[in-house]
């Protein structure tokens, strides 16, 4: 049991878990998720943690075909730069390792955001705190228990 099904059992909604096996040679951890799980890439998600002017970190949570816009993202956070947060400090402030960095249940809640497209989706799939788990919830039930706010992050 991860920390981030623990937050979702502790906050009481609807939620499922999907696990799968990961495959280390996986060139991309969250289109394997999507083809694993049969489900359409639009549909998951992945966890990036960026440095904010090289001080404070930040959560972005963007479909796993699009590429984060460090300008987006650093507009949303309110900062003038942003940058791909180190590798250790990820694995520190988040206690997640790379590839299964949840945004649910992390050691230190960091400001989340939350690429807009999921506004029309009913449901979206993360990480759940290790490779080959993810967990399916309600967009509107992520921002509730990260504290997030949708954004533009893509360009």
């Amino acid at each position: 049991m991860t920390p981030a099904i623990k937050t979702a059992e502790k906050a009481k909604i609807p939620f499922q878990v999907h696990t799968y096996t990961h495959d280390p040679a996986a060139a991309s951890y969250g289109l394997e998720a999507a083809e694993k799980l049969g489900v359409s890439p639009q549909s998951v998600f992945k966890t990036l943690v960026v440095a904010l002017d090289g001080a404070s970190l930040a959560v972005a949570v963007l479909p796993v075909e699009h590429s984060l816009s460090m300008k987006l993202i650093a507009k949303a956070a309110g900062a003038k730069k942003a940058e791909m947060a180190d590798k250790q400090v990820v694995q520190r402030s988040t206690g997640y390792v790379l590839g299964g960095v949840s945004p649910l249940g992390q050691k230190k809640p960091l400001p989340t955001f939350l690429h807009d497209s999921a506004k029309g989706l009913e449901t979206l799939y993360v990480s759940a705190g290790r490779r080959g788990l993810e967990i399916e919830l309600a967009p509107q039930d992520l921002l509730a228990l990260t504290r997030g706010t949708f954004a533009a992050l893509c360009q």
